[in-house]
């Protein structure tokens, strides 16, 4: 780290972890809500697909002014290439924001563990103090083999202090007793369940050090090419003002398009279009003919909220299988 960094020491600092549309961005989003208002907060955000959403959500409903600074890692998990692209960006925000408090949102199919590693070694461990590592969890999916077979699943929920069930006021009798008997087999030591909804959790439940610990001989190492990729989430435009990105990996596909500022999208065309999508998770943010808005889709809903501003339109949308007809859908919600 550069010296600057380097004067900073034990900036408390959580991870909140979570599958994919479990509710990690609104969760986060309710703590900057509540947090001090004398306190800087900063967030590292990884995203599993290309293009990267989170950075461009956060910042539309967060200032600098306010306390709060974004740094977004896109394009899968943010620990390969011997945690480079983590360190670079979280060198860079720690620099930036000089925190009181930094939160992590690895990519739901990311590998915790070896973030927990990065962050947890040599090259951190006087700067950060690692605190509470939350997971985010819908209780509904421990039905699905999907989930509950899927390594990554596994590792949010043995690193977790505090395992958060999410969406309890969608959950039918048998969830609750279904996710406190999953969590009595896979928990670690010490680790506790807490019910919510809307991501609704306090700041209170950051704070204290986390009980897990990494160990190389128990990590699961995952291999992917150490060359670094250019960030599309930067790229310049082309002539066509838009970029596409395609991602894939741990079972899913992602795809994801940047469009230039000059491209607003009509809003009945592009609502229905959102509504109709077929996909484990989609995030957006948009340049309407009524204005900017944020979309969040998941298996039960699609969200939509107004955002003070934004640079540029963007989605990320990831399935299992990609449908070849969005791209020609989605061009046709561009204004005339």
């Amino acid at each position: 780290m550069n010296t600057e960094a380097k004067k900073m020491t034990a900036i408390p600092t959580n991870i909140i972890t979570g599958f994919l549309g479990v509710g990690k961005t609104t969760a986060i989003l309710h703590l900057l809500k509540n947090k001090p208002a004398d306190q800087r907060w900063a967030v590292l955000v990884n995203e599993f697909g290309e293009i990267g959403v989170d950075g461009s959500l956060f910042e539309g409903q967060h200032s600098n002014e306010e306390g709060v600074f974004i740094r977004e890692v896109p394009g899968g998990c943010m620990c390969c290439a011997a945690g480079l692209p983590m360190q670079v960006a979280l060198n860079e925000l720690l620099t930036r924001a000089k925190p009181d408090r930094l939160l992590i949102e690895p990519t739901g199919l990311g590998h915790p563990e070896e973030v927990l590693q990065v962050l947890s070694g040599e090259h951190y461990r006087e700067v950060l103090s690692l605190q509470k590592i939350l997971t985010l969890v819908d209780a509904r999916k421990l039905s699905d083999p999907r989930y509950t077979e899927h390594d990554t699943f596994q590792q949010q929920i043995a690193i977790a202090d505090i395992v958060v069930a999410n969406k309890t006021d969608l959950y039918q009798d048998i969830d609750k007793p279904m996710l406190e008997e999953y969590f009595a087999l896979y928990a670690t030591h010490g680790s506790r369940v807490i019910f919510t909804r809307n991501g609704q959790i306090s700041p209170t439940d950051l704070e204290g050090d986390t009980a897990s610990v990494t160990a190389d001989k128990h990590a699961h190492h995952h291999h992917h090419a150490t060359e670094q990729k250019p960030l599309l989430s930067e790229q310049p435009f082309s002539e066509s003002g838009y970029i596409k990105a395609h991602n894939q990996g741990e079972g899913f596909e992602s795809v994801g398009w940047r469009f230039s500022p000059r491209h607003v999208f009509d809003y009945k065309k592009l609502f229905d279009f959102l509504n109709g999508i077929k996909a484990e998770r989609m995030k957006a943010v948009f340049i309407t003919s009524k204005g900017i808005f944020a979309y969040n889709l998941t298996a039960d809903a699609l969200s939509e909220f107004m955002l003070d501003e934004c640079m540029e339109s963007r989605i990320e949308i990831i399935c299992e299988s990609l449908n070849d007809m969005l791209e020609g859908q989605l061009m046709q919600c561009i204004a005339s």
